[in-house]
């Protein structure tokens, strides 16, 4: 199977990271959205990252989908999401949080980087800046109560989770008080020295 797409978005990199997890066998192809786009189009006509094309030419998109289809692909013995209802609910939740944080930095890079600066909406931008803020207080206060576990593996949960955080220090790293989510920054950082993460980095 192939992935496309660039790993400095945080969707392409948390399905790349996961394909790794999962050990489950893959090229990659870096092509952009924006300067590739007519390549990308002749793979996929929606010209969606993260895209996956499956050894029979099927094509399938969006990270949530893809990761589920790799959950049944690898089997429950091999799955990273917990298989105890209580814990999962919870794994749940953190993956929701991040992805909103995701959708959050994206939305503002999106802002600044590609409308001009007289039409920016202040008030719109400092919204989703609320939004963002709120996600990481949430994923900072879940980290207080049940800290994730930094034992050399990582599960779903943990990889969305750092993949978000990387990529907000990547590209807005200006609308984030690092200080103010000391958990979030730990095990991200413990996330990022991990071989999966290494081999698949979001620059």
């Amino acid at each position: 199977m192939k992935l496309i797409g660039m790993l400095d978005s945080p969707y392409v990199r948390r399905v790349a990271i996961t394909l790794r997890c999962l050990d489950i066998p893959f090229e990659h192809a870096s092509i952009s959205v924006f300067r590739g786009f007519e390549e990308f189009q002749r793979i996929n006509p929606v010209v969606k990252a993260p895209t996956l094309v499956l050894d029979d030419g099927e094509v399938l998109m969006d990270s949530n989908l893809i990761i589920e289809y790799l959950e049944a692909l690898a089997g429950p013995g091999n799955s990273l999401l917990p298989a105890d209802l209580n814990q999962r609910l919870r794994s749940l939740r953190l993956i929701g949080l991040a992805m909103a944080a995701n959708e959050k930095s994206v939305q503002i890079y999106y802002e600044r980087n590609l409308r001009p600066a007289e039409k920016q909406h202040a008030p719109w931008l400092e919204r989703v800046r609320g939004q963002l803020l709120a996600a990481y207080s949430e994923l900072e206060r879940e980290l207080v109560r049940q800290p994730l576990k930094m034992d050399g593996s990582i599960a779903q949960d943990g990889i969305t989770l750092a993949v978000a955080w990387s990529f907000t220090q990547l590209v807005i790293a200006d609308q984030v008080d690092v200080e103010q989510f000391p958990l979030v920054s730990r095990f991200t950082a413990y996330a990022e020295q991990l071989e999966a993460f290494i081999s698949t980095p979001a620059t």
